[in-house]
């Protein structure tokens, strides 16, 4: 008896593994993940299988950006203060008896959006992009920073949702008017020609430091952004799909 109970047990055992559970046979029949041979993986005679996602962006992204500079005589900056794409020198804004000291024109507002912008995309930061040892970028415009922040967002697939800009300074002012125009309404009209938005998408606001530490006794300036991209519908379904070198 107890011989042939040791058979039956022995042939059950070899019936369980002869034949697949319903879940195993589901899982075996269920469809292949998509996979894609990368051009590195190609090198050698070797292909690298990559998933592919299906859906490679999000629909919105959140960026943000900050920037400081120190301010001192005109003289030993070499340049006005500009903020925004505005000169505080006379001529868009009211003089400024400082100037900004910085590599480039010291735009704390366009180093910030052009920052918001790269850290939203997930992308190199500005000074990585625009060092600031780079002989080329002496005294440039930082308009050139915000172009190529655009394209690289653009070429992405997105474009500008919203941005918030809070300019910290003592001085100079920026709530003020000058030559029959607001200068804060210059900053938000310079940001929503750069960024190809209507001046609703657009906000500046400014504020003291309360004479606190080096912002509040003049002696820098500096700036908050917070900026929000979504997907551009005209841009695609694809726009995103495609992998990204950053």
């Amino acid at each position: 008896l107890a011989l042939l109970q040791l058979a039956m047990l022995k042939a059950l055992l070899l019936g369980c593994l002869a034949v697949p559970s319903a879940s195993a046979r589901l899982t075996a029949h269920r469809a292949p993940a998509i996979l894609s041979a990368s051009p590195a993986g190609l090198r050698g005679g070797r292909a690298c299988a990559t998933v592919v996602e299906p859906s490679a962006e999000p629909l919105l992204r959140i960026g943000h950006g900050y920037d400081i500079h120190r301010m001192a005589s005109r003289e030993e900056a070499g340049q006005p203060v500009i903020i925004g794409g505005v000169k505080f020198d006379g001529s868009d804004a009211p003089d400024f008896n400082l100037g900004c000291v910085a590599h480039s024109d010291g735009d704390v507002v366009y180093h910030s959006v052009t920052d918001a912008i790269l850290g939203a995309l997930s992308m190199p930061d500005i000074g990585q992009l625009f060092p600031d040892n780079d002989p080329r970028l002496k005294g440039a415009d930082s308009e050139v920073f915000m172009e190529e922040a655009y394209e690289r967002m653009v070429g992405r697939g997105y474009r500008v949702g919203n941005v918030d800009v809070t300019v910290i300074c003592q001085k100079p002012r920026i709530n003020v008017e000058h030559a029959g125009g607001q200068v804060k309404a210059r900053m938000s009209a310079n940001l929503a020609r750069l960024l190809r938005v209507p001046l609703g998408r657009v906000n500046v606001k400014a504020r003291t430091h309360e004479l606190v530490d080096s912002v509040g006794e003049c002696r820098a300036l500096e700036c908050h952004v917070v900026l929000v991209m979504e997907r551009d519908p005209a841009a695609g379904a694809a726009a995103g799909a495609a992998p990204v070198e950053v």
